[in-house]
């Protein structure tokens, strides 16, 4: 485990993370960082604890629909792999 500090909304957070995720972490920490501070300058008469969970709200909500189209995607590649396996089939069967 290495021990880095991020920063968000100006205040320093030391984590632990394995060494492999450093650099993914300072990314994430960053990208939540910036988020917090685009409500942060949207909602400037709001508590942080209110700036926060808005920002995490964003941040849950390009995830799930992330997820969906991931999800609908996936299924389309299902689709096409079973209509090329169909037709490989039928291939097989008339060369036989």
């Amino acid at each position: 485990m290495q021990s880095i500090k991020v920063t968000i909304l100006g205040k320093q957070i030391p984590l632990k993370v394995e060494e492999t995720e450093v650099e993914n972490t300072r990314k994430i920490a960053q990208y939540v960082d910036e988020k917090f501070r685009i409500y942060r300058n949207q909602l400037s008469n709001q508590p942080d604890s209110t700036v926060m969970i808005l920002a995490c709200l964003s941040i849950s909500e390009e995830v799930f629909e992330l997820r969906s189209k991931l999800q609908h995607v996936q299924g389309k590649e299902n689709e096409l792999m079973d209509q090329v396996n169909h037709q490989l089939e039928k291939l097989i069967e008339d060369i036989s």
